[in-house]
């Protein structure tokens, strides 16, 4: 179904730049939204001022390419995509685009804009070669809720543009410490309409810096993932958001970016005494005290090794290091390893690969679609009208973009089914992710003849939904839309696509 979908979203915008060839600003336009069907998905990630994006993106990338001081370049939104050659460009409002200088100091990367200020640039991007990113294009917007209006107005301009034209992200990942009023505000501001803007199907909220839930101790993601459950049924998020996910983002860049160095480090203070590490470690400012309990216990130990650890590791990461390495986890590689499995990291690369990069297709032509939506709007023309049909019969037609209105407003409650069978619809709908297996609950190594006989049993138990009198107009529309996608995975598993 996909393939058709991208096919006739090609075949429109091929026909719109017939249309305009004479108009060069919007020729290249439409030219370049046909290009971004072949480009990565442009995952945009946002949030509060100190909720840890910056944290969060080095730690999916698996190195420290984004900035996480205060400083003027973290008040710019930033693009990260892969390249062959680390690259820098900066682009101002008004002007020609400029490239910077690399430099990596420490393991990473520092971004000097050379005096320019951060309200002279529109957007700075930022090639790297990562396997990564050859996937998704993060992008890295400021602090929402800033001192400065500013500096908020960039990631609100960006994700919601005034002048009505879709945002440029595909999917937005929006992080929080807890949730406040004004989370669900911004995300509400840009919620989606129809297939438009960052809709609650493709929108994933992150409780970043998880760890702090639960003070700091060693078992505090159980509680941040407990928080995390009961958010994903909270009603002023459940329609906004797809999922939530807890992530304790300084230890997951840390866990992917390990050095020998602060594995022997980390092993000496283990050696410690327990109880004056312990002591030690009750806040940051002991922990790095010269004549603290861990400096007689840990002589091996300077001060700034310590608060070199803290600014990497945090309380929480140390404490859990520690306990890791008594417990006799013996190498860099293997502490890493499970320092990103407890961060949560992993939780979310599944989120985002099910959630985001099997719908990947989908989004890319609805993010093309909303383009060509806003050119015919702003600049129509007598030739352009059966543009405009057809963009409204792919929006009205395509099953992908029927079943993402159906989940966002199952999410949202503007649809009712029957409580029972609510998560079974989500499940088929795509989700926790859009393969055959996935939707109808079955493993993945499912045999075709299971995936069949599964498949059947949804469309007889979804047909006399339909069919049943007690059911009303809107719910059996729903189950319409269901049944119309099981019939979509039979007549995979028949052609063994399944």
């Amino acid at each position: 179904m996909t393939g058709a979908l991208t096919g006739a979203v090609r075949e429109v915008l091929h026909q719109a730049l017939a249309v305009y060839h004479d108009d060069a600003r919007t020729h290249a336009g439409l030219r370049g939204h046909l290009e971004r069907l072949d480009d990565p998905l442009r995952i945009a990630i946002a949030g509060k001022v100190k909720a840890g994006k910056s944290t969060l993106l080095n730690a999916l990338v698996g190195e420290q390419i984004a900035p996480t001081d205060a400083g003027e370049c973290t008040q710019v939104v930033t693009w990260y995509r892969d390249g062959r050659s680390p690259r820098i460009v900066a682009y101002p409002s008004g002007g020609p685009p400029v490239s910077l200088p690399v430099d990596r100091r420490d393991g990473a990367l520092v971004i000097d804009l050379q005096g320019r200020s951060a309200e002279d640039l529109d957007r700075m991007v930022v090639d790297w070669p990562s396997q990564s990113l050859r996937t998704a294009t993060l992008i890295d917007t400021p602090g929402t809720a800033s001192l400065s209006t500013q500096t908020s107005r960039r990631t609100v301009r960006f994700l919601n543009p005034e002048d009505d034209t879709p945002t440029e992200a595909d999917a937005v990942v929006y992080l929080m410490r807890q949730l406040h009023a004004s989370d669900a505000e911004f995300l509400e501001a840009f919620r989606d309409q129809g297939v438009a803007r960052a809709a609650s199907v493709n929108t994933v909220g992150v409780i970043s810096r998880a760890d702090e839930i639960g003070g700091g101790r060693v078992d505090a993601m159980s509680s941040a993932r407990a928080v995390a459950g009961r958010y994903r049924t909270e009603p002023a998020l459940r329609g906004l958001c797809q999922n939530v996910v807890a992530v304790a983002g300084l230890l997951a860049q840390t866990g992917r970016t390990l050095r020998q160095t602060e594995f022997q480090t980390l092993r000496d203070l283990a050696a410690a005494p327990r109880d004056d590490l312990d002591a030690a470690l009750l806040t940051a400012d002991r922990f790095a005290a010269p004549d603290g309990p861990v400096a007689v216990a840990a002589p091996s130990t300077t001060v700034e090794d310590r608060r070199a650890l803290l600014r990497r590791f945090g309380v929480f990461g140390l404490r859990l290091s520690a306990l890791l390495i008594r417990q006799g986890t013996d190498s860099p590689a293997a502490l890493a390893s499970e320092l990103v499995r407890r961060s949560g990291l992993t939780d979310l690369q599944d989120v985002l690969q099910t959630q985001f990069a099997q719908r990947r297709d989908v989004l890319k032509a609805r993010s093309a679609l909303l383009a060509l939506d806003s050119v015919l709007r702003a600049n129509p023309r007598p030739q352009a009208a059966l543009l405009a049909s057809d963009v409204e019969r792919i929006f009205a037609g395509a099953h992908e973009f029927t079943e993402l209105r159906l989940l966002s407003a199952l999410r949202s409650g503007a649809v009712a089914l029957p409580p029972a069978v609510v998560a079974e619809a989500e499940r088929l709908l795509g989700e926790t992710g859009a393969g055959a297996t996935t939707r109808l609950g079955l493993p993945r190594d499912a045999e075709p003849h299971d995936v069949r006989a599964a498949v059947l049993d949804a469309l007889a138990r979804w047909s006399d939904l339909a069919g049943n009198p007690m059911t009303t107009r809107a719910a059996a529309d729903a189950c319409r839309v269901v049944i119309r996608t099981c019939e979509g995975l039979l007549a995979g598993a028949v052609s063994g696509r399944a």
